[in-house]
């Protein structure tokens, strides 16, 4: 795994062409927590190959801060996998962080994955073990196996949902992935949701929700986007610039919970740490040993947001 890399922010996870030198080169100055440039789904067959050099280049040429620097490779049922991983990795350099391994249905790809990375780090003269590895579920396959995939890795940084080519592998009569069924009562991808959300926090990874792909429609971005905050997902795609923004926020403790969470964090170290109590009242509610364990996320993703506390009265 990266170990710049494993734990930082990935609110918005922004998807750019590895096709594309002028949307590459825009990049490094978007908001978003993460970019990955992308040689699969948005880069045309014909164009694959020649991609990977503008990608090396990109990576190489570009300052992109301290963002989370990804490249997703193509899927191991095509004729480019390997060569993707032994031309970019082998070619990029130590600032790049991380290959998203798309369509995943085992452990045995991510673990295939792994061995390459190993050979190329080793031949380049990156520490072993520099490069991680995001995992993406797109598939009814790849579902029922999520667990094995979640554990299949040390590298394994974050799993995510792929919308789109789940709902064409479940054969979903949709013809838009990634957005609300009006005619389904309820939230027709919760189950899935859960499902990967609980293989990945049992394997100590971070978990992505895939695009929402109505991109110049921020306000059902943002809600839609809120249905997978509420469950506890770590962050969403971002298909365009202007949807980075509002992810950051939608994935963001607000400043008053962030408060809140200090003052609960206070109220219950006093009463173990003073009083000598196990459990004590704040305002209305009882909070204890549980109540401390949420406080404690709420803070942690609010400093990593860049929140500070509001100075107390």
């Amino acid at each position: 795994m990266s170990l710049r890399s494993r734990n930082l922010p990935r609110r918005s996870c922004l998807a750019i062409p590895g096709s594309s030198e002028k949307m590459m080169g825009k990049g490094p100055g978007t908001n978003a927590d993460m970019v990955f440039l992308d040689l699969e789904d948005a880069v045309a067959p014909k164009e694959k190959e020649a991609s990977r050099a503008r990608i090396v280049s990109a990576i190489r040429g570009h300052d992109w801060g301290n963002k989370v620097l990804c490249v997703r490779i193509n899927d191991w049922s095509t004729k480019w996998t390997a060569y993707d991983i032994l031309e970019v990795v082998g070619n990029a350099g130590d600032r790049l962080d991380e290959i998203m391994l798309p369509k995943v249905e085992n452990a045995a790809q991510v673990v295939a994955a792994d061995l390459l990375l190993r050979q190329v780090e080793i031949a380049n003269g990156l520490p072993v073990g520099h490069i991680g590895i995001e995992a993406q579920i797109e598939t009814a396959r790849g579902l029922i196996n999520v667990e094995e995939i979640c554990e299949a890795s040390p590298r394994l940084e974050t799993i995510i949902f792929g919308p789109a080519d789940f709902s064409a592998s479940m054969e979903m009569p949709v013809l838009t992935g990634g957005v609300q069924i009006p005619d389904y009562p309820g939230d027709h991808f919760h189950y899935v949701f859960s499902k990967i959300l609980m293989a990945g926090r049992a394997n100590g990874l971070q978990v992505i929700d895939g695009p929402f792909l109505h991109v110049r429609d921020n306000d059902a971005l943002r809600e839609y986007a809120k249905r997978t905050r509420t469950l506890g997902y770590d962050g969403k795609w971002a298909l365009h610039p202007d949807q980075v923004d509002v992810l950051n926020d939608v994935f963001s403790p607000t400043q008053e919970q962030f408060d809140k969470a200090w003052q609960i964090l206070d109220a219950y170290n006093q009463a173990t740490e003073t009083d000598g109590k196990g459990a004590v009242m704040f305002g209305l509610e009882m909070i204890d040993e549980a109540s401390r364990k949420m406080a404690l996320k709420f803070i942690t993703r609010g400093e990593l947001a860049g929140r500070t506390r509001t100075p107390q009265a």
